[in-house]
């Protein structure tokens, strides 16, 4: 027999040895003729396999009768048959004839899984003939325990030990990390199922590394999204101190401040939480996401127990891989009780990417998620899923070979065109490496994790799934899909309280007003005094022609009179507050309590202080010609000062007008809700100036008040013996100007130790207005109306005036009068003087 090539091509081959006849591919047919009348028994065509055999392989075919034996050169179906090339045989077996059938060829993966222990890998086959065709790949793989010293030293031996690997899987992060720097040095590419550091994104540090399980800060987009949707902009953290929760960390705060959300506390740990959950309850941190391990969980919320930092104003994000009763496995680190343990955790809300698609949709592996979880508990053989390493990352494991599959096959289809094979690789091919990269760059495709796609950085881009512990038991509240930003609600969120709470301590302002029962006491005693000041100048005014009102200078009086009436209505607006009028018109306030107050005290002292003065001057210089003194100057006087008063305050009105000021005080935490602080808030009329060289000139003018005050008690003192007809009543003026000069003194002092208590400044200030204008005009106008009535001389005088059509009295009358009023006079002196008391010199001014 013999074995010849198809007409489509090839080479003849002589020789009937295995050795000497070229591999045959995948579905070649050969076919067994005999020579003469000899027959075939046995397969008379056989089919080169994918595995490297042939069909009926278990089956000799063998001739018979005839000692010749002949072979019909193999061909392709449906090609022309051949002419015989007869050779004499001696055997009659001819199935050990059969040329070698090369199959598939042989694609090799070095994988670095921990197979002892942490996530264990998941093989799988497929049915689909679309997929590589031509190639089978083979997993050699070595246990690396998640060790990087260990996976070190067998990377050394997968790259130097044949045959040659054209990808590398890793397992977990840390050895991923010595992995995926390396391989660019031989041109490898690598995909990883379950690694989820954040470091492993760095493009600088691991140009061709993929992986099928998310970034952890994946986790972030979520988290601000949720704080976004509880209108938090504060929160706190506290991780393990490990590579992969500091980076996840460090893109938290990147993202939050982003979205304008503070990271108020930050706290870390190593082994021991205590310390960092004490801090966490001194910082009032409400809103805290937790990183670390489910050990070390444990040991967090033990503390979180002792601290009592949870409950409804309390919320905890942790991470959502640990197992579903982490908190309720007996642990000896700790010295919580599971009870104890069940009560802190309650209501944290976890976050974790979705590592099984929640669609019923079959994908590129002609298998639903479902589908897939029942054929994967199948080989579990009935063992506990939380039992077996590796069993949450099954589905990216799964979907991690389709990947590289599916890219190889991309890759085998691009290298067909440009005449080369992917056996052709080796590590110094960087070429078919970027083809292999630009495949899995671009790849997409529904696995049963879920869409597949990889971002710029190499990670999976995934949804994030959103639970939250109710009652015990996790429940899923909703779904984020980070490349769409779209956030999939089911609205079962269970809160503590009446709702998710506050971010802080909610700080409620509340406003300091007036007591409203003292401003109405004082408006009544304030209104009863302009009534008072009515009364009195309508009398001055209308008996302002009997000679007993003409010797008290009554257009002096008249002034105290306004004075007294301006500054009694000033304290209508030092009473009002933000109770009564809107913030806007507060500054209105403020000017009309600035302008009734230093102009009423004006007038009002004002004309006091120019009386007492005129008298102290006739007193001091002793000159008869001081009589006929011209009354103006008096009222020059009394204008000067007024004038004076009201440059000042115009001034200040130009230069820094008064405007509302708010005064804070120290919050209070009311008894009915602990979770709420009051911060009390008071107005003020202020200027911002108050601390530069106007609020210097402010206390200058204060000062001119004050020593203005000083020297009419002292005048008053000087002059409390002096009598004198010009101004008859310059005692009762003394008198008043004491009254005065006492109770500003001390109230002004007070009402500003006392300014940020309303009720007590306000009661001081008013009342000293009050009191201040009831004495001076009680003191002034009431024993002028006494004297008066009980004597009747301004009935007689007024009688008089209508007889005679002129103000002036008979002559004798009015000498009489006269008289009597001096000898009056003369005996008060002669009073005193009998009096063992020292003297003081008097002098009576005729």
């Amino acid at each position: 027999g013999i074995i010849k090539p198809p007409r489509e091509g090839g080479i003849r081959y002589r020789g009937l040895t295995q050795e000497q006849v070229t591999i045959l591919p995948v579905d070649y047919e050969i076919e067994y003729i005999c020579r003469g009348n000899r027959v075939i028994v046995g397969p008379k065509v056989r089919k080169c396999l994918p595995n490297g055999t042939w069909t009926d392989i278990s089956l000799q075919s063998s001739c018979f009768v005839r000692t010749d034996l002949s072979v019909m050169m193999p061909v392709l179906p449906g090609s022309p048959r051949l002419r015989p090339l007869s050779v004499v045989l001696t055997v009659s077996l001819l199935s050990s004839l059969s040329p070698p059938c090369a199959g598939k060829k042989k694609l090799y993966i070095g994988a670095l899984f921990p197979m002892s222990g942490g996530c264990t890998p998941w093989t799988w086959s497929t049915t689909r003939t679309d997929i590589l065709p031509d190639y089978e790949l083979e997993l050699i793989h070595y246990n690396s325990m998640c060790d990087p010293g260990e996976a070190t030293k067998l990377l050394y031996d997968l790259l130097y030990t044949e045959p040659i690997k054209i990808v590398l899987m890793p397992g977990c992060s840390g050895v991923s990390t010595i992995v995926g720097e390396a391989a660019r040095m031989w041109n490898l590419i690598v995909l990883s199922y379950g690694s989820s550091s954040p470091a492993l994104s760095n493009r600088q540090r691991f140009p061709t590394f993929f992986r099928t399980h998310p970034s952890a800060t994946l986790h972030n987009p979520t988290r601000v999204q949720l704080f976004q949707k509880w209108k938090w902009t504060r929160i706190a953290t506290i991780q393990q101190t490990t590579e992969v929760f500091t980076s996840t960390l460090d893109d938290l705060e990147q993202r939050t401040k982003e979205a304008g959300i503070e990271i108020s506390v930050r706290q870390s740990f190593l082994t021991d939480p205590a310390v960092a959950v004490k801090n966490l309850k001194r910082q009032d941190a409400r809103i805290i996401v937790g990183l670390f391990y489910e050990t070390e969980a444990r040991k967090v919320f033990c503390e979180v127990f002792k601290e009592k930092l949870y409950g409804k104003k309390y919320v905890w994000f942790l991470i959502g891989w640990y197992a579903d009763n982490w908190f309720k496995i007996h642990d000896p680190a700790i010295n919580c009780t599971v009870e104890n343990m069940t009560e802190a955790v309650e209501g944290h809300v976890t976050t974790e990417i979705v590592m099984l698609n929640p669609e019923t949709i079959k994908g590129v592996s002609n298998l639903t998620s479902q589908e897939f979880l029942e054929e994967l508990m199948s080989r579990l053989g009935g063992k506990n899923p939380e039992e077996t390493g590796g069993f949450q990352e099954a589905p990216l494991a799964f979907d991690a070979v389709w990947a590289m599959a599916l890219a190889l096959n991309k890759t085998s289809e691009r290298l067909k065109a440009k005449g080369r094979r992917l056996e052709d690789f080796n590590y110094n091919n960087h070429d078919i490496t970027a083809e292999i990269y630009r495949a899995l760059n671009t790849s997409s495709f529904e696995g049963v994790s879920g869409q597949v796609v990889f971002d710029a950085q190499g990670s999976r881009m995934a949804m994030t799934l959103i639970e939250q512990l109710q009652g015990g038991t996790y429940k899923k509240i909703g779904y984020y899909d980070s490349s769409q930003k779209n956030l999939s609600w089911f609205g079962n969120d269970i809160w503590i309280g009446a709702g998710p709470p506050a971010d802080r301590t909610v700080v409620r302002e509340e406003y300091r007003y007036l007591s409203q029962k003292l401003f109405a006491a004082v408006s009544v005693f304030a209104g009863l005094g302009i009534l008072l000041g009515i009364v009195c100048l309508t009398f001055n005014i209308y008996n302002s022609n009997v000679r007993y009102i003409q010797n008290s200078q009554p257009y002096l009086n008249n002034m105290t009179a306004v004075g007294c009436m301006m500054a009694l209505a000033a304290v209508f607006p030092l009473g009002i507050d933000g109770h009564h009028v809107h913030r806007s018109q507060f500054p209105v306030v403020c000017q009309f309590r600035l302008w009734l107050l230093g102009l009423g005290f004006s007038v009002a002292y004002g004309s006091m202080f120019t009386k007492i003065w005129w008298v102290h001057t006739l007193f001091t210089k002793k000159d008869e010609k001081n009589e006929k003194k011209k009354p103006w100057k008096l009222y020059a006087t009394a204008g000067v000062l007024l004038a004076v008063d009201f440059l000042s305050l115009m001034i200040w009105q130009i230069v820094d007008p008064l405007h509302v000021t708010i005064e804070k005080f120290t919050k209070e935490a009311p008894k009915e809700d602990l979770d709420v602080l009051i911060q009390p808030l008071l107005e003020h009329c202020s200027s911002d100036k108050i601390n530069t060289w106007l609020g210097k000139w402010t206390r200058v003018v204060y000062g001119y008040k004050g020593l203005l005050l000083l020297l009419g008690i002292f005048l008053a003192y000087e002059t409390k013996s002096v009598s004198t007809e010009k101004i008859n009543d310059h005692r009762a003026v003394g008198m008043a100007i004491y009254n005065v000069a006492v109770l500003c003194l001390i109230t002004a002092p007070v009402t500003m130790i006392l300014s940020s208590q309303q009720d007590a400044s306000f009661a001081f200030a008013a009342l000293a207005v009050v009191f201040s204008a009831y004495i001076t005009l009680v003191v002034l106008f009431v024993p002028k109306m006494r004297r008066l009535i009980t004597r009747g001389e301004w009935q007689s005088e007024q009688q008089d005036t209508l007889k005679t059509g002129s103000s002036t009295n008979n002559n004798d009358e009015e000498k009489s009068r006269q008289l009597e009023r001096e000898n009056r006079e003369l005996q008060k002196i002669i009073q005193e003087v009998s009096s063992p008391q020292p003297l003081a010199s008097t002098k009576v001014i005729h």
